[in-house]
């Protein structure tokens, strides 16, 4: 079959290749029922347009940046990959991606040309001074997972401090009294919104907390094993602990049952994240459902409408996380604690 170019359809459709050329970019000096005409003309021939020509014409590399505050130890795993997919699944045709971590640059070596556009997944107020040299260079750009304080750039996060309070309140209202926690990277704004949370339902509930159960992780798996085993020597163990993360709760959950508690029989473990894997754990896991897809959704179509020269309808918003209960929490309401 012979190749299908701009001037066969443009022969089809009995207009001039300029006018398919239009169509097919969506120009508005194109009538909508003629640009129609062509665009189902071209999907039944299977059109696929000449990308690299294209690129040339419009100065454009179909390269869109990622970049996360760490990669090597604060990022979560099944965080970064849930990114990556919802950002392939719901960029436009034909635009690849590419993923990098923030610390591997300053501001002389960024390569910004090569980019048409960027999302920062950003985690903490040191990634300020990168978003700063994106902004000023004017290139498209979004920043998820954490709220600015500056309203000139596209900018979408999570409350991770009403999802914290929302799950701490739950095990307390289950009848627990005596917690533990083991927190994230601690540069990291998750971490102290998370801290925060934690901090003040003990406090409205007038519950104190040994120092010995207050643990610091990373958010990869094997910090959530050794800090809950190390909390698990002390003299008397939590019947509750909020362990940060998913990634960290499995190596939680894997350390109460080597040194032989049982979850949540004698230690309750809550989550963050409600990662896909959490539903299949034993037992499954309670958590806090942090609006990932939703939100990377959002920034992909923002960062899509900026590369097009479009009005960014909500330029901010934050997105409200969602309790999901499970089988981790026992149920002390009936049983009278000291």
């Amino acid at each position: 079959m012979e190749n299908i170019t701009i001037m066969t359809i443009a022969k089809m459709a009995g207009v001039s290749h300029t006018t398919v050329s239009r169509a097919l970019n969506d120009s508005p000096l194109v009538k909508e029922k003629t640009k129609q005409k062509i665009r189902q003309i071209a999907n039944d021939l299977g059109y696929v347009p000449n990308l690299n020509a294209k690129g040339l014409v419009k100065n454009q590399s179909f390269l869109i940046g990622i970049f996360f505050s760490e990669m090597k130890t604060g990022t979560s795993p099944s965080f970064l990959v849930d990114v990556m997919n919802k950002a392939r699944d719901t960029l436009p045709k034909g635009y690849i991606i590419s993923v990098d971590s923030m610390d591997n640059y300053n501001e002389q070596s960024l390569p910004i040309n090569r980019y048409d556009g960027v999302i920062v997944v950003s985690q903490s107020t040191d990634d300020d001074a990168f978003i700063e040299t994106l902004a000023s260079r004017k290139i498209p750009l979004v920043v998820l997972n954490r709220k600015l304080e500056r309203d000139d750039i596209v900018n979408y996060a999570t409350d991770d401090y009403l999802g914290a309070q929302m799950l701490l309140r739950y095990a307390v209202r289950m009848g627990h009294r005596h917690f533990g926690i083991i927190e994230g990277q601690s540069r990291f704004m998750s971490t102290v919104e998370r801290r925060r949370a934690f901090d003040d339902v003990m406090s409205e509930n007038h519950l104190a907390v040994s120092n010995d159960h207050i643990k610091s992780g990373n958010y990869l798996p094997e910090s959530g094993y050794l800090e809950m085993k190390e909390m698990l020597t002390v003299s008397q163990a939590p019947t509750c602990v909020f362990v940060t993360n998913d990634d960290m709760a499995i190596g939680a959950i894997r350390a109460c049952n080597d040194l032989g508690y049982g979850v949540p029989e004698d230690i309750s473990i809550l989550g963050f994240d409600d990662m896909d894997y959490t539903k299949y754990l034993v037992p499954r896991l309670t958590t806090v459902r942090k609006p990932t897809p939703s939100l990377v959704e959002a920034g992909v179509s923002a960062l899509t409408n900026l590369l097009e020269g479009l009005s960014i309808e909500t330029p901010k918003c934050v997105f409200p996380p969602a309790l999901v209960v499970r089988a981790s929490v026992q149920d002390l309401r009936n049983e009278t604690q000291s």
